[in-house]
């Protein structure tokens, strides 16, 4: 069985990833997913001004709130699944958990913002594939993938 971590924003491109995933379940991959989500660190003047155990567990309370949609598309296809919320900087945070639970790869989606995005993909995308030791596979949201497909064809 492989085990593949996907990571999760709340992001209809983290959606499209966890489709990704399980398409290729219904394939055959005998695959075990880690959902992962990262919620930045307080800052300092928050947790010089707040309860630091109140931020983390918001923070905690709030990944939650943005992966519950990945989990509904895991228990509907049902896939086998385990969440996996820290906080910290995504992009190395992310490694870490695929690490840390023994993850044999990857998957994220292309958040790319602005004018550019159809082009380019996020940030935290492109520092987990370019840090990452395990295999990362990025997923484009489809209407991403069509204008990029048009603009090559107008061309």
């Amino acid at each position: 069985m492989i085990k593949i971590m996907i990571a999760v924003d709340g992001s209809e491109a983290a959606l499209e990833g966890v489709r990704h995933g399980i398409g290729l379940m219904q394939q055959g991959l005998d695959a075990h997913f880690v959902i992962a989500h990262v919620q930045k660190e307080a800052s300092l003047l928050e947790l010089a001004t707040t309860d630091s155990d109140l931020i983390a567990n918001a923070s905690i309370e709030a990944g939650m709130d943005l992966i519950a949609p990945a989990q509904e598309l895991l228990k509907a296809a049902g896939a086998p699944y385990e969440v996996e919320i820290s906080l910290g900087e995504p992009g190395n945070t992310l490694i870490d958990i695929a690490e840390s639970t023994e993850c044999d790869q990857i998957i994220i989606g292309a958040t790319g913002q602005g004018a550019l995005g159809s082009i380019l993909i996020g940030s935290v995308s492109r520092e987990v594939a370019r840090h990452s030791r395990l295999p990362v596979t990025i997923v484009k949201l489809p209407e991403v993938m069509d204008a990029a497909d048009t603009a090559e064809d107008e061309s």
